[in-house]
């Protein structure tokens, strides 16, 4: 009798209650992508429109879910053996990520309305949504398996919404070499999680932390393995050199908007989970992972930047692999912090952080105005945007003001003052020699994001017989219109307050 209630007792420690609310905006997003599926069964052509005005809906609930979350203190799946660690944690870190993917996601859905005509719109809705629940669902998590599955729940979702222009060789082509490269980073890292647990015994990040202090001599080869193998798939998502080949043409052989989504939210989901291992996980092994992560933020800048001076104005879809390049580049200046804080502190995240957000909304705003560009322009040339500002001179201004945010001009102060964020975390860390890096790939950036922004002002081509070219007026979707709004708006508000970013960048978020 004893016996039978000790077993029923031990049975009744094993049940958790669930968190409802903490999980509740990646759950949100998973639940409108199976709605938006399940409708498209039911809804004919005429009315497909409304499946993307649902997922827009969706992503909107999501995000205000965050709002009753913003104490940042609450956690769920948690050991029950009397240890604190948990395995879904909504800290502040947690929240201001998901705000990024889930608001990154949002925008994305709001340039695809429209210009999925020609794309199978159901399946297009529920395969974003399902890869935004992925995205909220990785900075929350905090177990090694939880991180897996949140990458690839946020991948798998990216690779076939790359490819989903039927018929389409460049497309298709795109699709197949983001796959295999991200299957083998995926593979690699999944060598390291096992190593890691062969050596610790956990999955949990913070009792992997504890026990790598005192990880016996005979293991401690296996242990450092262990940490460069995860590093690697994480790397690969941030498009770190040299795990950025599959960058460039991905972007062109994707739909416009599936290029902006990858560039700001694919991104995030490798910075969060980069960050999670490194500063939670891996603190004991900072000797390890911090000269590395230096020179990959070196070599990654320094690579993207070379390679978007090189691109030519007449060469077809230039200005999407132009902002690619670009979006390597500007992955080696947010690695630069995570590197910084292996020599100083945690809170050196903060400026990560505060430059990803500044580049998710000037990065997705450029896109935007790229895909207003190319519904007259379909081969999206550098050359296409020469006198943009004669026919549109709004869309002009928005995009000459995000491109001199990325390249930390004024008015773009909010890029100055989130590069100044960046710089300081380097000097701090005593990394004089990444600063001054980081300086020299800044100059180089100016001259392309300056020859664009010129580009925007100047006066249409002549034609043939010597006339100014007239470009026909299309009638722009109200929501790609708002997109633009939104991110130029909010780019100019923080502009106006840039000693906010400096503020966020000194805060810590764990």
């Amino acid at each position: 009798m004893t016996v039978a209630a000790d077993s029923a007792t031990g049975a009744a420690s094993l049940v958790q209650s669930v968190d409802w609310l903490a999980i509740a905006p990646p759950v949100t997003a998973a639940t409108v992508a199976l709605l938006v599926l399940v409708a498209d069964l039911f809804v004919g052509e005429r009315h497909k429109p409304l499946l993307g005005y649902g997922a827009v809906a969706g992503l909107v609930a999501a995000l205000a879910l965050l709002v009753p979350l913003r104490a940042g203190d609450r956690s769920t799946f948690c050991l029950t053996g009397g240890t604190q660690a948990c395995s879904y944690t909504a800290d502040h870190f947690a929240l201001v990520i998901q705000a990024l993917v889930l608001g990154g996601a949002l925008l994305t859905a709001l340039l695809s309305i429209g210009d999925t005509r020609k794309l199978p719109a159901g399946e297009f809705w529920f395969l974003l949504l399902a890869s935004a629940a992925g995205a909220a669902l990785l900075p929350a998590a905090r177990d090694l398996a939880t991180l897996v599955v949140a990458l690839e729940v946020a991948s798998l979702p990216a690779f076939a919404l790359v490819g989903i222009k039927r018929g389409d060789r460049r497309s298709s082509e795109a699709a197949l070499k983001f796959f295999l490269s991200s299957v083998v980073a995926t593979a690699v890292m999944l060598l390291g999680v096992s190593f890691v647990y062969a050596t610790t015994g956990t999955l949990h990040l913070t009792e992997i932390a504890a026990r790598l202090d005192e990880v016996p001599g005979r293991f401690d080869t296996l242990a450092q393995a262990g940490v460069a193998l995860t590093l690697v798939g994480f790397a690969f998502k941030t498009a770190a050199a040299p795990f950025h080949f599959w960058v460039p043409d991905t972007y062109v052989g994707a739909p416009l908007p599936i290029a902006a989504y990858l560039s700001v939210v694919g991104k995030a989901v490798g910075f969060s989970g980069l960050i999670l291992v490194t500063v939670i996980g891996f603190p004991s092994y900072a000797d390890v992972w911090g000269p590395a992560l230096a020179v990959l933020a070196a070599l990654t800048m320094t690579v993207g930047n070379v390679a978007a001076l090189r691109q030519t104005a007449t060469r077809a879809r230039s200005a999407v692999r132009l902002l690619a390049w670009s979006s390597v580049g500007q992955a080696g200046y947010l690695l630069v912090p995570i590197a910084a804080a292996a020599y100083s502190s945690d809170a050196q995240i903060g400026s990560t952080v505060a430059y990803a957000l500044m580049y998710a909304v000037v990065n997705l705003g450029a896109f935007a105005v790229a895909a207003l560009v190319a519904r007259t322009h379909p081969g999206n040339r550098l050359s296409d945007y020469r006198g943009l500002y004669a026919t549109r001179p709004l869309a002009a201004l928005a995009l000459g003001f995000f491109l001199l945010c990325l390249a930390g001009l004024p008015p773009g102060i909010i890029g100055l003052f989130a590069k100044v964020t960046v710089f300081s975390a380097a000097v701090d860390a005593g990394l004089g020699w990444l600063a001054v890096v980081m300086a020299v790939n800044v100059v180089i950036a100016l001259y392309y994001y300056l020859q664009w922004t010129a580009a925007l002002f100047r006066s249409p081509e002549a034609a043939a017989g010597g006339e100014a070219p007239t470009q026909q007026k299309h009638r722009v979707p109200a929501p790609l219109t708002t997109a633009i709004a939104l991110t130029a708006v909010t780019g100019i508000a923080l502009s106006g307050a840039p000693q906010l970013v400096l503020r966020f960048a000194a805060v810590n978020l764990f």
